[in-house]
């Protein structure tokens, strides 16, 4: 729907007087006999049309020319005469009969050089009793007529482009230019669907094959166009783009169905009505399904240009005939007169000027043509004039014309335009970006060599490579040597500036290098069906449409991820591309790297994704993302599944999870570690030195090193949440080890809640307010005293032994310490110290702070405690009920991001040139071990002793550390073999109690079969 508006919005914004009444559909009368067809919900009078119905001098004037005009002057309003820009005598008494003795509405300049057109539009205003509509032809700006002005790309460059203000812009460029030369109306933009690669004039004057796309382009050039003040024409009605047969030289047929033509040759008329264009062409066709009349032009049908265009698309603008002087319509006798009883409102280059004036004239005298209808034309005419500034004659100014129209911020819109359409077509494996670190790169050359400096010179500032220039007709035997010698090389280049490769296509034929190939076609995309073979099976193919400098200089920066490429294509490229083929690369794209060339077989990496499907099939977790790094690079990064079910949302890289206990080591951890480097604890000191509540208790002699390490005697958790609950609330227990009548939600493979509970009163409500700021669920908030409730409870429960047990509790605490020396909330310290540093632009607590909730993965259902699904609020009940910030949980992030994170672990503290943490302290936090157990100082590790209790791959040396999440999660670091892996899924949706994960031992055989890819 937003489409339907976008003209609207520009024009009314750019263009509507200040407290003018914008148009509505009520605004709009709408005939009796009026039925909107599909997909056509009620006409919209053009937004020009409609400021002129709001102005009384607009009336006044109209009224006042009409009625100075005879027939034979009305009837030369609907014509446009076309003339060459050039002085001779002849042209000039030409001039003078069009203008002062047949009183033509309008001029087309057929083309030459931009001073003369513009002496002679001021020569003709002068002439002219009733200001004259100039009009241009300027698809692709003034240049398509006009030598020496700039030159624009063709529509269908600009329909690889996604940002369709840069359209808008354009057309709002074009206005400009044509406002600068005295021209009121522009005969653009092409509105044709062209899915006929065949097409021989249509072709690159499209915006495309997809109709919804071109709607898109042509609503968005024709809004920059008209908030200019310059009248936008689309055409050709009713669609030109799957022809074979150029309306030029014959008249080509369109044998569709009226369901094939709604949906594709009609599609952007009828949205461009509906956004409220005021001008349609209409071109020379033969419709069968609408004009039954065998060799009859759409121009000329009735049926066509009143039946369709006027009444049921209630079109209410300005409709053109194509050049009647073209072989698909000029055949017929009196071709004007036929035009205008079909229902045009001004016939375009007619051959016989007097003649076909004579006729209109004749037939109006013998009823053939009613008086009225010239009259209506001729006023809407007027309307349309005074509307575009033409109530006074308007001269050019001559000094400086082509300075004015060719300025600094012309040349950069096109650049801009140029930049934009630039399509990454495929990205095989993610071989792009390219890293810097890359070497042994070559660049082959097919075409000039001097026409790719720009390129080779930005390439220089990224890497060194070598350069091979591929010649025409090479001899075999060359060839051959060539492609030996491009053998050697890791990454090869192929930059293709040269549109005719028939003299190369031997070479290409066998060319199929090891190595990951890359094209880059500063050609139209055609040329590369020339070398099909070689470019299916390139790794990755890049469309830059021209060799311009600062394009090749884009191109360079997008291979190595410093630009952005969002482009898509606009048409097919033959069975190579389809239309939309595009892939996104930014400074943001990760790079991917070739496992080979860093000891790991690809192959082996691949089963990974069988593993991971596995788990998917069985029920272990609805989706998940996984990554891999070797030696900082990342090898293997793929996302699988969804967020709940099949019908969900798929997983994506940038989607978050819930980490679960992988907070610990990703989160709270890291600040311990950053405080034990800023030397404010010691790891024997005791915890109650630093928090007070602690003292005077059994924990007062509890150090930093037992919490680390699990050896503290605390519990494995306490369920705090019983706390806030009124225990008179509810019947009977609120656990048991068997369903019944009460107990109905299950919480673990023998436990069964009771969720007909309340909480104590104060203690919770349903939205923020008072004391209650602390936010659980969407429609739960806890009062900031519970926190206070949580000390009092771990400061009061028993002791176990100092054997090994693992503990949320302690790192609770070891938040609380962060927090007392840090003298700043955990989340905030963490952000401060390390995620925004490192950039990590999507790891964060309570992520609903910054990110909408379809971007993060569901964790579960809880039924019990929050009866909520839980998306974006952590699932760990102890850090939900602290708010969703806690030391044992409550993090959120992706497996980029948390890879990150352990890379710079793996680096001794130091991550992208910047330091984090010394290498002492890693090294000792990292290689660190209890005496009784797996257990390092925060970090998991490997059981070397009880491989069936170990949480790692067989294979995973004892150096190993990281952490696993409830949720279904892990992050382990092998600095043995410089390896980082990271799993991250949602196993807890919808029901935690289920652990297919675990059972399948699924990141353990993902684990293990990195380590086989390594062997």
């Amino acid at each position: 729907m937003k489409r339907r508006y976008l003209f609207v919005g520009l024009v009314v914004s750019a263009f509507f007087v200040v407290g003018a009444k914008t148009p509505t559909l009520k605004d709009t009368p709408i005939g009796e006999n009026f039925h909107a067809p599909p997909g056509v919900s009620a006409p919209i009078e053009p937004l020009l049309l409609y400021q002129a119905s709001q102005d009384e001098k607009c009336r006044h004037w109209v009224d006042s020319v009409y009625k100075r005009m005879s027939l034979k002057e009305k009837v030369g309003q609907l014509f446009i005469y076309t003339i060459a820009p050039v002085q001779t005598k002849r042209n000039m008494q030409l001039l003078r009969d069009a203008v002062h003795t047949y009183k033509v509405g309008g001029l087309l300049f057929s083309g030459g050089k931009i001073q003369n057109q513009a002496t002679l539009t001021n020569e003709a205003q002068r002439m002219a009793r009733c200001p004259l509509l100039i009009t241009f032809d300027g698809e692709w700006g003034l240049s398509m007529r006009l030598r020496g002005t700039p030159v624009f790309p063709r529509n269908m460059v600009l329909g690889c482009i996604q940002d369709n203000r840069l359209i808008y812009e354009y057309g709002r460029e074009m206005a400009r230019q044509c406002r600068e030369l005295g021209v009121q109306v522009n005969f653009a933009p092409v509105a044709d669907v062209n899915i006929n690669p065949d097409n021989p004039v249509i072709n690159t004057r499209s915006f495309g094959e997809d109709p919804m796309q071109v709607a898109d382009k042509v609503i968005a050039y024709a809004s920059g166009l008209e908030s200019g003040k310059v009248l936008s024409v689309c055409k050709h009605f009713p669609g030109h783009g799957d022809t074979d047969v150029d309306s030029h030289k014959a008249l080509p047929v369109l044998p569709f169905t009226r369901e094939r033509l709604d949906s594709v040759e009609l599609y952007p008329f009828k949205e461009a009505i509906r956004a409220g264009v005021s001008g349609m062409m209409v071109g020379h066709l033969q419709v069968p399904v609408i004009e039954p009349i065998g060799g009859l032009p759409s121009s000329l049908s009735r049926n066509v240009v009143y039946g369709l265009l006027t009444e049921e698309l209630a079109f209410k603008g300005l409709i053109f005939t194509d050049a009647l002087a073209m072989k698909g319509v000029s055949g017929n006798q009196s071709v004007c007169l036929q035009a205008l009883k079909a229902g045009n409102d001004m016939v375009l280059a007619p051959r016989r000027l007097k003649e076909e004036i004579d006729a209109v004239l004749a037939a109006v005298e013998k009823g053939e043509l009613p008086e009225e209808e010239i009259d209506a034309k001729c006023r809407k005419i007027l309307t349309y004039k005074y509307i575009l500034g033409l109530k006074d004659k308007p001269f050019v100014r001559l000094s400086g014309l082509g300075s004015r129209i060719n300025t600094p911020q012309t040349r950069d819109l096109i650049r801009r335009l140029n930049l934009a359409a630039i399509t990454v077509l495929n990205n095989k494996g993610g071989v792009l970006p390219l890293h810097p670190d890359l070497k042994e790169v070559a660049i082959l050359n097919v075409g000039d060599g001097g026409k790719t400096e720009p390129f080779d010179r930005e390439i220089k500032k990224y890497i060194p490579f070598t350069r091979f220039q591929l010649r025409k007709d090479l001899p075999e035997v060359e060839q051959q040597k060539l492609r030996d010698s491009l053998a050697a090389y890791r990454r090869v280049i192929v930059t293709v500036t040269e549109q005719r490769l028939a003299p190369y296509q031997s070479f290409f034929a066998r060319f199929a290098p090891e190595a990951p190939a890359i094209y880059v076609f500063y050609t139209p995309a055609k040329s590369m069906l020339q070398i099909q073979r070689a470019v299916s099976g390139a790794e990755a193919v890049v469309l830059a449409h021209a060799p311009h400098d600062d394009v090749q200089e884009r191109v360079a920066d997008i291979l190595f991820g410093k630009a952005t490429a969002d482009g898509r294509l606009s048409a097919s490229v033959g069975g190579l591309f389809s239309a939309g083929s595009g892939v996104t690369i930014t400074p943001h794209t990760p790079f991917h790297f070739v496992p080979e060339e860093y000891g790991l077989k690809s192959e082996v990496l691949s089963r990974i994704d069988s593993i991971a499907l596995e788990g998917i099939k069985e029920g272990a977790y609805p989706g998940c993302q996984i990554l891999v790094m070797k030696d900082g690079k990342a090898l293997y990064d793929r996302c699988f599944g969804h967020h709940t079910d099949k019908h969900s949302e798929k997983v994506k890289p940038t989607d978050l999870y819930d980490l679960a206990s992988l907070s610990k080591t990703t989160g709270t951890l890291l600040a311990v570690m950053k405080l034990y480097d800023k030397g404010c604890f010691n790891l024997t000191d005791k915890v109650s030195d630093y928090l007070p509540f602690l003292r005077k208790t059994n924990k007062e002699n509890l150090t930093i090193r037992e919490l680390l390490l699990h050896q503290s005697g605390l519990p494995s958790g306490l369920v705090f949440y019983q706390e806030a609950i009124d225990k008179k609330s509810y019947k009977g227990s609120l656990f048991k080890q068997s369903k019944d009548a009460l107990h109905t939600v299950r919480l673990g493979a023998r436990t069964w809640g009771n969720p007909r509970f309340r909480f104590n009163k104060g203690m919770a409500a349903e939205t923020k307010s008072g004391d209650c700021i602390l936010q659980v669920c969407d429609s739960l908030w806890l009062n900031q005293s519970f926190r206070e409730e949580m000390q009092r409870k771990i400061a009061e429960v028993p002791l176990k032994d100092k054997n090994y047990r693992y503990s949320d509790i302690g790192f609770i605490l070891l938040q609380m310490l962060a927090e007392e020396l840090s003298g700043k909330p955990l989340d905030e310290y963490l952000w401060q110290e390390f995620y925004k540093p490192m950039g990590l632009e999507r790891t964060a607590y309570l992520p609903l702070r910054y990110f909408e909730k379809k971007e993060i993965v569901p964790s579960a259902v809880d039924r019990f405690l929050r009866k909520t699904t839980l998306q974006g609020f952590v699932h760990d009940e102890s850090a939900a009920f602290q708010g969703g910030i806690s030391g044992n949980a409550g993090l959120f992030s992706t497996a980029r991001e948390v890879g990150k994170v352990y890379q710079m672990l793996l680096n001794g503290g130091e991550l992208d040139g910047r330091r984090y943490l010394s290498k002492e302290t890693c090294a000792l936090f990292t290689t660190d071990k209890s005496k009784i157990s797996r257990r390092g100082l925060g970090f998991d590790k490997p059981d070397v002793v009880n491989e069936s209790k170990s949480p790692c791959a067989v294979s995973a040396p004892a150096s190993v550390y990281g952490h696993t999440g409830f949720t279904g999660t892990c992050a382990w670091v092998d600095p043995d073999n410089g390896l980082v892996y990271v799993f991250l899924s949602n196993r807890t949706y919808p029901d935690a109690w289920v652990n297919k994960l675990s059972k399948m031992a699924i990141r353990e055989k993902i684990q293990e079969t990195i380590y086989e890819a390594m062997k």
